[in-house]
């Protein structure tokens, strides 16, 4: 089954900055709500971001406000998540999820609405 492929997880520093890429071709990636996620070990899984179909609405979680941006690039079906100033309780493995409704951003930071997962990026910051 085709599902999102993440990239640009590593191991850094306190106050650094990653971005992570998440390419989504040939999944209709336009027309959906793209999420991302975040799981720390020995934690349950918990919403970072989302983003509407048109890139016009974003949420982030207020612990990565002013830190954290997530961004879309339509045309090569390809969705961001910007982060800086990094903190070492953002050590996770870092998924991107594709809602499940089409143009829809119901319930957008339950991982429970969202139906085709990446199988994740670890991003490791140390103090």
């Amino acid at each position: 089954q085709v599902q999102p492929v993440e990239s640009g997880g590593g191991s850094v520093q306190a106050g650094d900055s990653l971005r992570l890429s998440c390419s989504a071709s040939g999944l209709s990636f336009v027309i959906y709500t793209m999420g991302w996620f975040r799981m720390a070990p020995g934690k349950e899984r918990e919403f970072v971001g989302a983003i509407d179909r048109r890139g016009s609405q974003t949420y982030v979680r207020d612990s990565v406000k002013g830190r954290f941006t997530i961004s879309r690039y339509n045309a090569k079906n390809t969705v961001y998540l910007q982060m800086n100033n990094l903190k070492p309780e953002d050590t996770a493995v870092h998924y991107c999820a594709r809602h499940s409704s089409v143009g829809s951003l119901t319930d957008y930071a339950r991982d429970t609405s969202y139906g085709l997962w990446g199988q994740g990026t670890q991003v490791t910051v140390s103090s």
